[in-house]
């Protein structure tokens, strides 16, 4: 039996039931507030594995919950699961940008949203074994998620850093925009979200690196590759 905790955080009492139901079913221990704000101190408070957030929420709406858990040193890397009522591809790719690991449209299958906590936890574990990679004066400690350049801290976002992490360990090998989309954002490439949403996050990466900025190359007409010769 799974014994990973999350947190619901979502206002109308029928769907949270229905997830809290579901989720316990497969040995979560999970834990329903209805508020943004409340249910943003409860991340803070007990750090779970998995935050499953509604978009649209009194007391503090979901993007700004999302943007707070990004920014923070504490539970910055805790994998969070989208819930909206809404289609429109916009909130769609600005959760996907402000760091949503998945993104699901009310009404859903309760068999499909355990499906996706299932997957999330399961890359989240294949992801915990320690590794340190050291290149130039760029450290990145896969494990603590920490990132510096000559020994300072750099500040990453959850994308940004699983962007750095998988140029780096593909050891210089070119890297197209539709395969960092499917490996960053755990979606398909046939999927249609615009490929700039890369460029974007790229281009935010190499000003936070700095002097190590120059490792991460463009490929012309075929996308990026990181250099890790000194």
């Amino acid at each position: 039996m799974a014994d990973e905790r999350i947190l619901v955080i979502e206002d109308a009492k029928n769907i949270a039931e229905l997830v809290k139901y579901n989720l316990e079913r497969e040995g979560y221990k999970v834990t329903v507030c209805a508020r943004g704000d409340e249910g943003l101190d409860k991340a803070f408070k007990d750090s779970p594995d998995l935050i499953v957030l509604d978009l649209m929420l009194p007391g503090m709406d979901g993007i700004d919950i999302c943007k707070a858990v990004r920014a923070s040193d504490k539970i910055g890397s805790t994998p969070i699961l989208m819930l909206t009522a809404k289609g429109e591809e916009m909130d769609k790719v600005l959760g996907l940008e402000l760091g949503a690991d998945d993104y699901m449209t009310k009404p859903f299958s309760p068999k499909e949203l355990v499906a996706r906590v299932k997957a999330i936890l399961r890359r989240l574990k294949a992801k915990t074994t320690r590794k340190t990679h050291r290149v130039g004066e760029l450290e990145m400690d896969t494990e603590r998620h920490l990132v510096s350049v000559k020994g300072n801290r750099v500040s990453l976002t959850h994308k940004e850093f699983n962007l750095l992490k998988i140029l780096i360990e593909t050891h210089g090998r070119v890297l197209s925009r539709d395969y960092l989309l499917s490996r960053v954002w755990g979606y398909e490439e046939s999927l249609d979200i615009e490929t700039r949403t890369v460029d974007m996050h790229i281009g935010q990466l190499r000003k936070k690196l700095k002097s190590e900025a120059h490792r991460i190359l463009t490929v012309k007409n075929e996308g990026y590759r990181f250099d890790d010769e000194v």
